[in-house]
């Protein structure tokens, strides 16, 4: 035992009067229970709360800031004659659409990296390895499907809600459903990004999860309710300057502990951390090179080509430049922020090689490892875990300020306006806006008490928001490149995947919740532990599976086993399939009607020239050309 031999050597020694005070604190640091060194290591003090509350106390000034703007804003409207209701919407959604790219693009970061991505990425990396961070590849083909295909036709309709265009290239039938959809990832995935951070709180104050989140929600209810989108998208702005201050400091402090680079890469190596792209064709494969990069393109699309939360952004910037230039900018600030989290990932296994808090219990939750190493190595100086501990909730609070402010645009265009017939004032807009944003706040906050009993946050967010977004993606997409389906072909596409995706995502989650599926961590230890805990101090080369079935068993293939990557893709596939198929069969498809502003432009132009050279036929042989063609189809 290791007090034993610290007695022994106490005695045996000389000069046991210097060593004496040595003894005593080695002694009582090697028989210290778990739960002892946990309660020791949240060291909140006032320095963090005063820099915590301070960081809450800015965002609240900046959407008073902008109440105050709207309002004058409001009185120029009146003076001019103009109409209130529509500029009032105008200006507290879309910014006036005079935003400017820099804090567009910060606002976009700051919305994208969410607490989810801070905390789930490290988490992933430690527990599973490197091989997660080549899903960087796909971010930058989805600018490219960004940049050539969905932008220019959202940004040409001058759109407020994105799902506006689903009227306009289907029917009202499928804008219902598609903002739905919305509502119900919405639901889905934030109440998660509300959890995170409070995870953070808890590891480093030991406050209650349940009383941190609406105080702090709050303060986010309360500056987006009133400032609009000008002040989420300028709370924005300080909440990534905060979040890459956290991480910057967790990283050289994290970094010098250890010893250096060197050592966080030779660690990984020997585990298996660092490893090539997997190539292997196995679906079930947890990361493989084809999930990452075509299931990786199919997760980013969801979240940035068709999510109202980016789009209204993007539509914010005065032309189409802006916004491609913006793009851009936001892909090199996304990467930048993966390639931190992943090589957190891998300082946190650099520190904890040999004594694995997971199974010691000294992190009691996956994604409570950042918070533990920020507050070891960075809890002796006051004021520090509080700017962390600012940076997760920044990043929290700007995706869920971003969510409301997005919820508000969709009940209003697509719903309030919708079905009523007369056109609003100005102050019913004002009060239809702010409520929305109230009521789903308090939504939120309520559903985290069932977000905390499902598991690791990276992986639940990615499935869960699938149900809803893959069938989007797919409508989405078959609108603006295939002419060919129409609405009713969209609309049982769209509800076949809506089906399918809601039983895979739930099967698979039950699954990881009751253990009948579980993935093989990298290698880890615990025979170099200096504190006591319940169980045997061994080395692992990966998780022990028990009875559990890993995906990688000899077992019967099931579709909800596949990884979680491929969820978003396989539900737009699915929607892209049933709903070409029915429109074909159906054939009551008609290329001249659909308007080509709502097509991509090589779509566009290639639909163009086939009118063109109609026009040039003979009249006759126009009826024989479309009535071959009607036989073909």
């Amino acid at each position: 035992m290791c007090h034993v031999y610290l007695v022994k050597s106490c005695l045996g020694d000389p000069s046991i009067s210097r060593l004496l005070s040595f003894c005593c604190c080695a002694l009582r640091f090697c028989v210290m229970h778990v739960d002892e060194l946990r309660t020791s290591l949240q060291s909140f003090g006032w320095p963090d709360y005063v820099v915590f509350c301070l960081m809450l106390a800015i965002c609240a000034v900046i959407g008073i800031y902008f109440c105050l703007q709207l309002r004058r804003e409001s009185k120029e409207v009146k003076a001019c004659g103009g109409e209130e209701a529509a500029n009032s919407a105008a200006s507290y959604l879309v910014g006036g659409r005079k935003m400017k790219i820099f804090p567009i693009t910060m606002s976009l970061i700051s919305s994208f990296i969410s607490g989810i991505t801070l905390l789930g990425t490290p988490t992933e990396v430690y527990l599973y390895g490197a091989q997660y961070l080549y899903i960087m590849g796909s971010l930058v083909l989805m600018g490219l499907c960004m940049y050539y295909i969905f932008l220019p036709v959202f940004h040409d309709l001058n759109l407020i809600s994105t799902y506006k265009y689903l009227e306009q290239r289907y029917n009202r039938s499928l804008r219902l459903f598609g903002s739905i959809m919305f509502i119900m990832a919405s639901l889905l995935w934030l109440p998660i990004v509300i959890y995170v951070p409070a995870i953070a709180f808890n590891q480093a104050t030991g406050v209650n999860i349940h009383i941190v989140t609406p105080c702090v929600c709050v303060v986010c209810i309360f500056y987006t309710c009133i400032g609009g989108l000008k002040a989420v998208v300028w709370t924005d702005v300080v909440q990534t300057l905060i979040m890459f201050g956290a991480m910057a400091l967790v990283l050289i402090k994290g970094t010098i502990d250890v010893g250096g680079p060197g050592v966080v890469w030779q660690r990984a190596q020997k585990t298996a951390r660092i490893e090539p792209p997997n190539f292997t064709l196995d679906l079930s494969e947890r990361y493989t090179f084809y999930s990452l990069v075509l299931g990786g393109v199919a997760h980013w699309l969801k979240s940035n080509a068709i999510s109202q939360n980016m789009i209204q952004r993007y539509l914010s910037l005065p032309t189409l430049r802006h916004a491609r230039i913006a793009i851009w900018t936001f892909i090199a600030g996304v990467l930048a922020f993966l390639a931190i989290c992943g090589y957190t990932g891998l300082l946190i296994y650099a520190t904890y090689a040999d004594c694995d808090p997971l199974e010691t219990k000294l992190a009691q939750r996956n994604d409570q490892l950042l918070p533990l190493l920020v507050m070891e190595t960075l809890g002796q100086y006051p004021g520090l875990p509080g700017v962390f501990v600012a940076g997760v909730f920044s990043a929290a609070l700007s995706s869920l300020s971003t969510g409301l402010n997005s919820l508000s645009a969709v009940v209003l265009e697509d719903f309030v306006k919708t079905f009523r017939h007369q056109p609003l004032s100005e102050t019913q807009t004002a009060y239809i806006m702010r409520s929305v944003v109230v009521v789903f706040g308090v939504i939120f906050v309520g559903l985290v008490f069932i977000v905390e009993k499902l598991g690791a946050v990276l992986q639940l967010t990615i499935t869960l928001t699938s149900v809803a977004n893959g069938p989007l993606l797919g409508i989405f997409t078959s609108g603006v490149m295939l002419p060919w389906v129409n609405s009713k072909g969209a609309l049982l596409g769209g509800l076949s995947s809506l089906g399918v995706m809601a039983w895979m995502c739930i099967s698979a989650q039950r699954d990881l919740v009751t253990g009948d599926l579980v993935y093989q961590r990298k290698p880890y230890s615990t025979m170099g532990c200096n504190y006591t805990f319940m169980g045997e101090r061994r080395a692992f080369s990966s998780l022990p599976l028990d009875d559990a079935i890993s995906p990688a068993s000899d077992v019967p293939f099931q579709l909800y086993r596949i990884s979680y990557l491929y969820f978003t893709l396989f539900g737009a596939l699915m929607t892209i399939v049933v709903g070409l198929v029915t429109s074909l069969l159906l054939r009551e498809s008609d290329l001249d009607a659909v308007d080509t502003r709502l097509l991509t432009p090589f779509v566009r132009r290639w639909l163009e020239r086939r009118r063109s050279r109609r026009t040039q036929l003979p009249a006759g042989k126009v009826d024989k050309h479309k009535a071959v063609q009607e036989t073909t189809t």
